[in-house]
């Protein structure tokens, strides 16, 4: 037996012209009968480092008795000049989370997954304690069980008070250690529910927080932006 959530993360390759890119992470997403990949805005687009890749490619089981078989299954990012991933923008600017629509039926068959949904994400008068535990699932540095291709959990406790906006813009602070690669992670924490994936879908990883510090001197500050995850249901309309 293994722990649904680990079905619920893939791993993520951004390809140009064929050419693997950059490695990342991401996780499942539905909404009624649709289904989405998401992962961090910045891994399909970003501008400042000239990033712009032209496809994803990710890797689905497709054996849940034989957790070794898997396929790559390869989406586009455009259409002609048109993007395919859907983004979102409020009044402090862009937020680095993207969602993919899959289409189900191209799928490769028989594929094995987890998708998390809007029973997942908390209501508005549900508490998360400061310092509580989370779990970042995904893949630091490309790094994963070789064998049955599964991501690794990292612990992260609540650096900032949930519920409001960091700085004023839409995420909060996780206190971990991360890597490249882990970015489009999801960021959850234990429910204490029935159901097939017990926990809730707290937030999207996004970035280390670097800070205003004098890298000969100061020790990185060890704290990372997790966008929330409520910004999904509106991703997904």
């Amino acid at each position: 037996m293994i722990d649904s959530l680990m079905l619920s993360a893939t791993r993520i390759s951004t390809l140009a012209a064929e050419q693997v890119l950059t490695n990342a992470s991401g996780f499942f997403f539905q909404r009624d009968d649709r289904l989405f990949l998401v992962t961090s805005r910045h891994v399909v687009f970003d501008a400042p480092s000239g990033h712009r890749p032209d496809s994803l490619q990710i890797e689905l089981h497709t054996d849940a008795e034989n957790l070794a078989s898997t396929a790559d299954f390869t989406l586009a990012l455009y259409q002609g000049e048109e993007r395919l991933w859907r983004q979102g923008i409020d009044g402090a600017g862009e937020i680095d989370v993207a969602a993919i629509e899959l289409d189900r039926a191209a799928l490769p068959p028989g594929c094995v997954y987890q998708a998390f949904s809007e029973q997942h994400l908390l209501q508005a008068d549900e508490h998360v304690e400061i310092g509580s535990t989370l779990l970042v699932v995904g893949f630091p540095l490309g790094f994963q069980d070789n064998l049955h291709r599964m991501p690794v959990a990292r612990h992260a406790g609540l650096a900032s008070s949930f519920g409001l906006r960091f700085q004023g813009l839409g995420y909060f602070l996780t206190d971990g250690r991360t890597h490249r690669g882990i970015s489009g992670a999801p960021v959850v924490k234990r429910a204490s529910v029935d159901g097939e994936l017990p926990w809730h879908l707290l937030g999207i990883h996004s970035t280390r927080l670097l800070g205003e510090r004098d890298e000969d001197q100061d020790e990185a500050l060890g704290l990372n932006c997790t966008w929330y995850a409520d910004i999904l249901m509106t991703l997904t309309e």
